[in-house]
């Protein structure tokens, strides 16, 4: 069995000023290694949990714990952010620099690392996320999905045992939010870095380990893809999409068509459409 790396017992968050719940009595645990989705519409409270992952927000009420560590004083946040590092939605509030390579090393230096420590984590960050080219460049000349890169790079270089990813390709092109993707999956598959990755994109959603849908600032369903994506009434009644191929074995087994309730991709739909013959 896997070890808990993140620990949510009745979290709650509100902010200043209003009266409802941001983040409502959430209780949860993330295995170390797990690849975690978690999905809602605006204003669900998925952005906020985010926030109290990484120690920028505090829980008014509950229990939260991160890599052991429970955010009571200033150096419990500073330690949590370590080993929690996050990668917001726009690339361009993360980037504080104007070359590639010394952005990458922004957060090493503000720890005090020393030089011939940080000129080889940058360059190993920057190979594993495919920017060794541009180590030189402006982060102004580079695309959309190029710059969420370095963003991750700046994060991979403090070797953080949890990445946040919050809506990070909401931003990007196609080909910009499947690379992103694709890295941070490799990340996951071979570094083991737990990655929660917050979406709104269902296809992404559904190559996570576990998927939770937040909604009014609680959990509002939990499981592995298939089996959340399965109830696909209750997963559009609040306010969400299902993956194309679980919509139309929905509406094909509703014109009497035998299928499954557990297709997700075009090839599993061509598999069981030509087992009908």
């Amino acid at each position: 069995m896997k070890k808990t790396i993140i620990e949510a017992r009745d979290v709650c968050y509100k902010y200043d000023g209003t009266t409802a719940l941001a983040v409502d009595h959430v209780t949860l645990t993330i295995a170390e290694g797990e690849f975690l989705a978690i999905l809602g519409r605006n204003g669900s409270g998925k952005s906020t949990f985010a926030k109290l992952l990484n120690a920028l927000l505090l829980p008014t009420e509950g229990s939260l714990t991160v890599n052991g560590i429970a955010p009571a004083t200033e150096d419990d946040c500073y330690e949590i952010r370590k080993s929690c590092g996050m990668v917001f939605q726009n690339p361009d509030n993360q980037i504080v620099t104007t070359i590639v390579e010394e952005d990458c090393a922004f957060g090493l230096e503000n720890l005090g690392t020393p030089p011939d420590v940080i000129r080889s984590r940058v360059d190993e960050a920057l190979h594993s996320v495919g920017m060794t080219e541009y180590a030189q460049a402006s982060p102004a000349m580079l695309s959309g999905g190029q710059k969420q890169r370095v963003a991750v790079a700046g994060v991979l270089a403090m070797r953080p045992k949890i990445i946040v990813f919050d809506e990070s390709t909401a931003m990007l092109d196609p080909i910009g939010r499947r690379d992103v993707f694709a890295l941070a999956r490799r990340l996951n598959v071979e570094e083991g870095i737990t990655i929660v990755w917050i979406t709104h994109f269902m296809e992404e959603a559904a190559l996570a380990d576990r998927l939770i849908i937040m909604d009014n600032g609680r959990v509002a369903i939990e499981g592995e893809p298939r089996a959340v994506f399965g109830q696909t009434e209750r997963v559009m009644a609040l306010g969400l999409d299902v993956p194309e191929m679980m919509k139309l074995a929905a509406m094909l087994r509703e014109r009497g068509v035998s299928l499954p309730g557990n297709i997700m991709t075009v090839n599993e739909m061509a598999v069981e459409l030509c087992r009908l013959k």
